[in-house]
């Protein structure tokens, strides 16, 4: 077991004070290969115990007011109301949910998600009184999970804010044609993130086409998008890269 503190990264936004968020890596926990060390998800296939305690590490390391709302990821567009989850039901807030983003405008309610590549996307608005976390991989994302998610605001999109989080590169993530005519149908402008792969591939830009989508719904700020969870071994999971691995997580909350 490593008494290394867990390695997290704090997304660099003009978020209001009261609004905190943190990314976890790979670093900092007591998961073995291939998940190690700080892998989060229950579902890969890891020792429930070390989740559990690589779970209990990202809290303390992160300050966490409350456990967070984990969700059962389905690369759908449903977003949970995270201050509803469980009151129908009697269940603890802290299990999982079917959906794919999480919103709050509860204080000390802390949204997040889970990826391996896909896209994690944080969302607050400037007065700090609602955030979400959205998970984008590619069939979210031409599904309208970052619309549905925006919908769950009163504000207007210039008052949002949005942070882009690690996820496969640009240089990495091939695709099929059929990804690309999927989103072309629905933007003629997302041609500008693709550009010819290997013989009948693309090489998709997921940032790009995030961007695109939010700045189509005009959210007044739009950060992050430098990373690639393929290529940055050390520091990230990536499941286009090793197949079973382990999954981070990418938490919001206003305090």
């Amino acid at each position: 077991m490593t008494d290394a503190a867990p390695e997290l990264l704090i997304p660099d936004w003009p978020a209001p004070a009261c609004v905190r968020a943190v990314i976890s890596t790979r670093s900092g926990g007591v998961s073995r290969p291939p998940f190690d060390s700080l892998n989060l998800g229950e579902h890969v296939g890891d020792d429930p115990a070390a989740v559990a305690e690589n779970r209990r590490r990202l809290a303390a390391a992160a300050r966490l007011p409350a456990a967070p709302v984990w969700l059962d990821q389905v690369h759908g567009t449903r977003v949970l109301d995270c201050a509803r989850a469980g009151e129908s039901s009697g269940e603890s807030p802290g299990e999982s949910r079917e959906a794919d983003a999480g919103i709050t405008g509860q204080p000390g309610q802390v949204c997040v998600v889970m990826t391996a590549d896909c896209l994690p996307l944080l969302l607050c608005n400037r007065a700090g009184s609602r955030v979400a976390a959205v998970h984008a991989g590619w069939r979210g994302l031409a599904d309208g999970v970052i619309e549905a998610a925006l919908a769950g605001f009163d504000d207007s999109a210039e008052q949002l804010l949005a942070w882009l989080g690690p996820a496969i590169g640009p240089d990495a993530f091939e695709v099929g044609p059929e990804v690309r005519e999927r989103f072309l149908q629905d933007d003629p402008q997302a041609d500008h993130a693709f550009r010819p792969g290997r013989p009948g591939h693309w090489l998709a830009d997921i940032y790009q086409l995030a961007r695109l989508r939010l700045r189509r719904a005009g959210v007044g700020f739009i950060g992050g998008g430098d990373y690639c969870t393929v290529t940055d071994s050390r520091r990230f999971y990536s499941y286009r890269r090793d197949g079973v691995t382990g999954r981070m997580a990418s938490l919001i909350w206003i305090e």
